[in-house]
């Protein structure tokens, strides 16, 4: 059951509505921007964080179609399920919230934890035609906690601070005890006995400092899908869709429009030109602050209303100059 709880105002690249989509008593809030496009997108995020993970990804693929980016239950102050839900229950909510918006043939896009998420949405319907895979994990020659947390310590030293204040504040609404839970389910998801069951058209993604997802084994990864393509973006890592949003979005709208072709072997994108984190003005920097703080304070709150009022004060406040 799908029920709206906010009013689109201001552009299209700016604009968040938030509404939610509920399976039984659980349900996924769904952060929207813009109404009209080609194909839709759907992003999922990966383990403790939220939908604000994509902030800088979903106005760079609003000009290609509408963006649905997902707080699953459990991340992004949506309530905690009474008992953690596996990574087939999560691909149930994605695809839940696919039949509730009726999009047609969306491209979904997962990150991290995210990347298991969609995988197996994708196994579980082979309808779906075109899915996007971005730091997927977990990398099977170190199915281990302490090595993975090792690994995610390395690719977070190359992060943009903006990242790790999302990350920092993510996992704070997330608390300890439903990571805790969740984390097993990651862990112990066999993402190499799904990636061959999938027969969407599979672009996958890496940040050439992403200690996650080694290139090796994307390479595997890639040969495990029937149909795909492997892309290295350099000077990235584990959250490149962030600092690298533009680079990640014309990978992603070219694969859409079918002009990503499967190869045998991993490609590297040209020289990043990663798109500059223009400093806000005093002005900008206070409605970005006070965006925020409108967004708590509706995640606190259980107001839809004030969480879109607040994403949307913030992306005002943060959107970029042309290049």
């Amino acid at each position: 059951m799908k029920e709206k709880t906010s009013r689109a105002r201001r552009n299209s690249n700016t604009e968040v509505t938030v509404s939610r989509v509920y399976r039984g008593d659980n349900y996924a809030r769904v952060n929207t921007i813009g109404k009209t496009g080609i194909r839709p997108f759907v992003l999922v995020p990966g383990i403790g964080v939220a939908s604000t993970y994509f902030e800088r990804l979903a106005p760079n693929l609003n000009a290609f179609g509408p963006v649905h980016a997902l707080d699953l239950p459990g991340f992004g102050g949506v309530p905690h399920p009474s008992s953690a839900l596996s990574i087939e229950d999560y691909a149930e909510f994605v695809g839940q919230v696919i039949d509730e918006l009726e999009l047609n043939d969306p491209i979904i896009v997962g990150h991290s934890m995210g990347t298991q998420v969609v995988s197996a949405l994708a196994a579980q319907r082979p309808e779906i035609s075109t899915i996007v895979l971005i730091g997927p994990v977990v990398n099977p020659a170190e199915r281990r906690v302490l090595r993975q947390g090792l690994r995610f310590l390395q690719a977070s030293v190359h992060e943009p601070g903006r990242v790790k204040i999302l990350a920092v504040s993510a996992y704070l609404l997330c608390g300890f005890r439903w990571f805790s839970r969740v984390l097993p389910k990651m862990m112990t998801f066999r993402i190499e006995d799904t990636l061959p069951k999938i027969a969407a058209r599979t672009l996958l993604i890496r940040g050439e400092h992403d200690a996650v997802v080694p290139r090796e084994w994307l390479e595997r990864a890639n040969e495990l899908i029937p149909d795909s393509s492997a892309w290295e973006i350099p000077d990235a890592a584990h959250s490149v869709m962030h600092a690298h949003a533009e680079e990640v979005a014309r990978l992603c709208v070219r694969h859409a429009e079918d002009s990503v072709r499967a190869g045998e072997e991993l490609q590297i994108a040209e020289e990043s030109d990663a798109t500059p984190i223009v400093a806000e003005s005093p002005s900008d920097l206070a409605k970005a602050v006070g965006g925020r703080l409108v967004e708590t304070v509706g995640i606190v709150t259980g107001n839809d209303e004030l969480i879109a009022e607040g994403k949307t004060a913030h992306a005002e406040a943060m959107e970029q100059p042309p290049r």
